[in-house]
C-alpha cells in the first residue's frame, strides 16, 4: 500500500466534494468540518458519479439517483436504493444488482496536500 497526493488543501472547501484519479482509480474526496475523507468515485448501487449531487450527513453519503446510503468512514451500506427516481428502472436494477459497501481509502494532511492510501 501507498500513499498518494490526491489533491490540494486549497482546491478543497468545507462541504465540497471533489472528483479525481489517483493511482489509475477514480476516487472522490471531500471534507466534512475539519476532517477529510475519500471514497470510490461511484455509487455502488447503479455507478453514478458521486460528486455530482451526492450529500454528505450525518456520518454518511447518500447518491443523489436513488439514495444508496453508506458511512462515510466504514463504507459499510446504510440503505440499498430505497427512493428510486426513475421508480421503474431503480427498482429493477435495485433488485439485480449485488448490495455492496463503499470502498473507503485512508487520507492523511502532509504538506498542504490530502493523501490517500491505495493498494
Amino acid at each position: 500500500m501507498a500513499w498518494h497526493v490526491a489533491i490540494k488543501l486549497s482546491k478543497l472547501k468545507p462541504g465540497k466534494k471533489k472528483m479525481r484519479t489517483v493511482a489509475k482509480k477514480m476516487v472522490l474526496i471531500g471534507q466534512v468540518d475539519d476532517r477529510y475523507f475519500a471514497t470510490e468515485a461511484l455509487c455502488r448501487h447503479m455507478r453514478w458519479p458521486l460528486a455530482y449531487g451526492a450529500k454528505v450527513e450525518n456520518d454518511c453519503i447518500r447518491c443523489p439517483l436513488h439514495q444508496t446510503t453508506h458511512k462515510i468512514d466504514t463504507g459499510e451500506l446504510v440503505e440499498w436504493s430505497p427512493f428510486p427516481l426513475f421508480p421503474p428502472y431503480g427498482k429493477l436494477v435495485g433488485k439485480m444488482s449485488k448490495q455492496k459497501d463503499l470502498k473507503i481509502y485512508e487520507t492523511r494532511v502532509i504538506d498542504g496536500n490530502v493523501e490517500i492510501k491505495i493498494d
